[in-house]
């Protein structure tokens, strides 16, 4: 199933991505951020679970913004994949 969810407090306002199960497919930041990281993030995960995503990137923080968008990617992920399952 495909998500593009908002973000908070990140340069990139939405992420897009799809969930096989608990597997994240095609990572997408839109609106804004850092357009190397933003191609890398996508890269690293391809093919992850929702917990090793969490695992690796959860609690990454960017400046004193209390979050960053690999962040938000962990969030998000988790997020998407707790309400497919109900």
């Amino acid at each position: 199933m495909k998500y593009i969810l908002d973000t908070k407090n990140t340069c990139a306002r939405r992420i897009s991505f799809e969930l096989d199960g608990d597997i994240v497919h095609n990572v997408v930041f839109l609106d804004g951020g850092c357009p190397g990281n933003l191609q890398a993030l996508p890269r690293l995960v391809e093919g992850m679970s929702v917990d090793e995503i969490e695992k690796k990137l959860g609690g990454i923080l960017c400046g004193v913004r209390g979050t960053s968008c690999a962040d938000q990617l962990a969030k998000l992920v988790r997020k998407a994949y707790d309400e497919q399952k109900k």
